[in-house]
């Protein structure tokens, strides 16, 4: 088949998957093939260095990393302090508390760089990235990993006592508006 039969043909499918929406579903192959790359030379490196692979991580690991991946998918997608890595794929709407942002796929440009800034603005979407490259980390460089997972386990944790404490200071505050 020919280029010019192949983008024909790719165009009939994104109008038959989604008739009334762009779907940026070049962009998605993109990533989804940069992802195989990212995944492939991981494993890669973990074959060429010999490292060993546990059957099974530990539950203690597994908890660590996944309150991690929570932390450093939200730090990327959503902190204010990071926009600048997400503002060339994505356009600030407002803020939503607690020194987050809502911003917007920009929908000018390529499909790689709207499925992109889907990516970059998503916490759930980044968050498989984040947890393969961890789960790499784990592997390739424990101690390291271990590390850096704990110091985002125990900024997410003082996150959740700060909305804790945010919580029952306005609890006491409507409390003692009422006694007057």
């Amino acid at each position: 088949m020919t280029p010019y039969g192949l983008r024909k043909k790719a165009a009939r499918l994104r109008q038959a998957y989604a008739p009334h929406e762009h779907r940026p579903l070049g962009g998605y192959l993109a990533a989804m093939g940069t992802y195989a790359g990212v995944t492939a030379a991981i494993a890669g490196l973990v074959r060429a260095t010999g490292r060993p692979v546990p059957e099974r991580p530990a539950p203690a690991d597994v908890l660590l990393l996944a309150v991690a991946t929570h932390k450093l998918s939200r730090l990327l997608s959503k902190d204010a302090i990071t926009s600048p890595l997400r503002a060339p794929f994505t356009r600030y709407d407002r803020p939503i508390g607690s020194g987050e942002v809502m911003e917007q796929v920009r929908d000018s440009g390529s499909a790689t760089r709207h499925a992109i800034g889907e990516l970059l603005s998503c916490p759930f979407c980044l968050a498989v990235w984040v947890a393969t490259g961890l789960t790499g980390g784990l592997v390739l460089a424990p101690r390291l990993t271990r590390l850096v997972a704990t110091a985002l386990t125990a900024v997410a944790a003082s996150d959740f006592l700060q909305m804790g404490y945010a919580v029952a200071q306005q609890a006491a505050e409507a409390g003692g508006q009422h006694e007057e």
